[in-house]
């Protein structure tokens, strides 16, 4: 019980912020903060970013499991830290079975120019993406296997939304990720799109693709329309994923991760695609 006299209530007016950061984008985006739930996460938060923390929420129940350790790395944060009642978190989550904490987390800022600058890109382009699951899953994905970033068509899902922070099981600060206006600024990078799109007569699978440039982003699109037209028709390849008879499509996210497993696979060739995998002009 000392552990829960010495941390002071959450008020009212800090529970409704939290609420607000939960439900609203543009909450977060004035805040520039989001909120991350679970004890996993939040512990992978507090050992890894603290300094990305703003404040900490616990409830009673979770400090009657909290380990010594954790504990005392929680205690160390030089962020905020309140308690709620076990009732009143209930109501304070975006989950329906809470473990009893979560954090407010700073938005990282990344550098897109920056990343460009590097000698090699290899990043995902999502087009119009509305599933939060799907952005989710795409970023952990991306962040599984070392990509440069994420980049988001404007009207996709906000990659800080709870249900999108909860699918990136903690990846959500690990990697880079941008919200575009539009994909034709990859070109000024010297970036090259490289579309996955169904199969048909003129595109090519991606196991013809046998080479890669330097500089490369893999655009996977809408759930339900694909990739759209004029970002299809800019790019330099054109690209499906065979599949078995019967089976119409690919979910986006694994359409993502298919590619992206392939594509850092391949050897880098200064920017010229191989002769197979080139489309027509």
């Amino acid at each position: 019980m000392g552990a829960v006299q010495r941390l002071p209530i959450l008020s009212r007016a800090q529970a409704s912020l939290i609420r607000q950061l939960l439900r609203d984008k543009r909450s977060r985006s004035r805040e520039r903060a989001f909120v991350l739930e679970g004890t996993k996460s939040c512990l992978d938060l507090i050992y890894r970013y603290p300094q990305s923390i703003l404040t900490v929420v616990v409830s009673p129940r979770f400090l009657g499991v909290e380990t010594e350790a954790d504990r005392r790395a929680r205690t160390k944060l030089p962020a905020r830290q309140f308690i709620c009642l076990d009732t009143g978190f209930e109501k304070l989550t975006d989950v329906e079975a809470s473990q009893g904490i979560l954090a407010v987390v700073r938005q990282p800022v990344w550098d897109e120019a920056q990343v460009f600058r590097q000698t090699s890109v290899l990043g995902i382009y999502g087009d119009r993406l509305q599933d939060p699951a799907n952005v989710g899953t795409i970023i952990r994905t991306a962040a599984a296997l070392n990509l440069s970033g994420v980049w988001l068509s404007a009207d996709s899902a906000d990659p800080f939304s709870p249900k999108v922070v909860r699918a990136t099981a903690g990846a959500i600060l690990n990697l880079p990720i941008f919200h575009v206006r539009g994909f034709q600024a990859f070109s000024s990078y010297g970036c090259e799109i490289y579309s996955a799109v169904l199969a048909s007569a003129d595109i090519v699978p991606i196991r013809s693709v046998r080479t890669i440039p330097n500089r490369l982003m893999i655009a996977v699109g809408n759930e339900g329309g694909g990739v759209a037209p004029d970002i299809v028709k800019a790019s330099s390849v054109r690209f499906s994923i065979p599949l078995a008879e019967g089976v119409e499509s690919l979910n986006v996210a694994s359409a993502a991760a298919i590619s992206a497993f392939y594509f850092s696979g391949l050897r880098p060739d200064s920017g010229v695609g191989s002769t197979r995998s080139r489309r027509s002009a």
